[in-house]
C-alpha cells in the first residue's frame, strides 16, 4: 500500500463527502456518544478494502478501535463480519460511507479476478487489467485485482510504452512506431517495457522482422488465428490476448497458449459486493 496515495484519496473523498460537516449526525447524536458498528457481508465473495477501511477510520479518528476478523482476500458469505469498530458514534458515521463504497467497489473486482482466475488453472496464462479504470479510484482496483490473484498492467501512461493502433498511424507504420520507441528511450535514458498491439499476421510478421519490443498485444484474435500467431512468435515475446474476452470464452484463449490476457471488465463493469455497517 502507498500510504501517501491512500491518504490523498481519502482527504479528498472525505472533504467531497463531509464537506463543512455531518449536520445529520451532529443535529441527532449528542456530542460524546460512544458506539460499536460491525461490518456485514450480505454477498458470497471475497474480500478486499480492509485494509483501506483501517486507514479511512484512523483519518477519521485516530481514537476508533477496530477488531478486524477478514482480511483481504478471505472468501465470504452472507452472515459474515468482516470487522468491528467502536468508539465515537459521529465518527463511525463520517467514515461509514465512504468505507462502504472502498470496499464494496474493491470486493467486487476481487471477486470478479479470482473467478477468472480459477478458469484459467492449469493453463499459462494470467489474466491483466487494464486502463479502463474509473477516475481516481485507479490505485484501489488495481489494488483490488491483485487481491483476487490477476496481475497489474501498466499503472497509467507513464511505466511503460504501449504502441497501439492510433500510435502506429500517426507513426506512419509499425516499424517507424518500434523504431521512434527505441530511440526515444535511449535519448531520455527511460528503461520502460515496450509493447505493440497487432491486429492481423501481416502486422505481426512486421514486428517479428523488425523486432526490438519485450511483449506482443493480440487484439481481436480468433481462436485458430492465436493459435497461429502464438506459433510464429514462438517463445520470443512475452504474448497478451485482448479483445472480445468474456468470463465464458476466456478459457479458450488461454488454451491458445498465450502468456497474459487483459480483461477490461474487471475493472469498468464489475458489480459491487453487497455489504453494510450496522449499529451493535
Amino acid at each position: 500500500m502507498d500510504k501517501e496515495i491512500i491518504h490523498k484519496f481519502i482527504v479528498n473523498a472525505l472533504s467531497e463527502d463531509v464537506g463543512d460537516g455531518d449536520h445529520t449526525s451532529l443535529a441527532t447524536i449528542e456530542a460524546g456518544t460512544q458506539g460499536k458498528a460491525k461490518l456485514l457481508v450480505k454477498d458470497t465473495g471475497i474480500l478486499a478494502g480492509v485494509e483501506l477501511a483501517e486507514e479511512i477510520f484512523r483519518e477519521v479518528d485516530p481514537n476508533l478501535k477496530l477488531n478486524i476478523f477478514l482480511r483481504d482476500g478471505a472468501e465470504v458469505k452472507p452472515k459474515d463480519v468482516a470487522l468491528e469498530v467502536e468508539g465515537d458514534a459521529q465518527s463511525i458515521l463520517k467514515a461509514e460511507r465512504l468505507v462502504l463504497n472502498c470496499m464494496q467497489r474493491m470486493s467486487g473486482i476481487a471477486t470478479r479476478t479470482h473467478d477468472i482466475v480459477k478458469l484459467l488453472e492449469g493453463t499459462n496464462a494470467k489474466v491483466l487489467d487494464t486502463r479502463k479504470t474509473t477516475p481516481g479510484l485507479r490505485y484501489l482496483e488495481k489494488w483490488a485485482v491483485r487481491i483476487g490473484g490477476g496481475v497489474n498492467h501498466r499503472i497509467g501512461l507513464y511505466d511503460m510504452i504501449l504502441i497501439k493502433d492510433n500510435h502506429v498511424d500517426y507513426s506512419g507504420g509499425i516499424r517507424q512506431a518500434i523504431e521512434n520507441a527505441n530511440r526515444y528511450l535511449r535519448q531520455t535514458g527511460r528503461k520502460l517495457v515496450i509493447e505493440i498491439e497487432v491486429r492481423n499476421l501481416d502486422e505481426l510478421e512486421q514486428v517479428l522482422q523488425t523486432g526490438n519490443v519485450n511483449r506482443i498485444m493480440l487484439d481481436n484474435f480468433d481462436f485458430d488465428t492465436l493459435r497461429q500467431a502464438i506459433s510464429m512468435i514462438n517463445g520470443r515475446y512475452i504474448t497478451e490476448a485482448s479483445g472480445g474476452i468474456t468470463i465464458d470464452n476466456i478459457r479458450d484463449y488461454a488454451d491458445c497458449g498465450v502468456d497474459y490476457i487483459s480483461v477490461g471488465a474487471l475493472t469498468h463493469s464489475v458489480k459491487s459486493l453487497d455489504l453494510s455497517l450496522k449499529a451493535v
